[in-house]
């Protein structure tokens, strides 16, 4: 039987999050408040995934250019697209009973950039 997975992809060129900047915090504020919301538009015809099992998280950060990076710098930008996907009750919580990482991973280039995250529900053990 196939894994069913399911894709929420931030709108290309958004401003995102990176662990090694420092932003005042009114500025992070509007960038998380955001970003949590593109999350929970992208996320709304997706179905309520917690009754599935967990669900495994894959983070993919879609680079402007192809110079070298560190995509778990951009943590800070998964946690309030996660966060907007609790929000459009995809899933319950975010805790560790629901959510198997999120796992960060560098994709192809995109113009402007993006964030797509890409959601596997696992089955509850037998």
């Amino acid at each position: 039987m196939p894994e069913t997975t399911y894709t929420v992809e931030l709108p290309a060129g958004m401003e995102l999050l990176n662990s090694n900047h420092r932003e005042h915090h009114y500025r992070r504020a509007r960038i998380v408040k955001a970003l949590r919301a593109a999350a929970k538009e992208a996320a709304a015809d997706l179905p309520a995934l917690d009754d599935l099992g967990p669900v495994r998280i894959i983070a993919v950060v879609h680079p402007r250019d192809r110079r070298r990076r560190d995509p778990a710098n951009w943590y800070p930008s998964v946690k309030a697209a996660v966060d907007g996907l609790v929000d459009a009750g995809v899933l319950k919580d975010d805790d560790h009973t629901r959510v198997i990482g999120p796992d960060m991973r560098l994709g192809e280039v995109v113009h402007g950039s993006q964030l797509a995250l890409h959601l596997y529900p696992l089955a509850h053990d037998s």
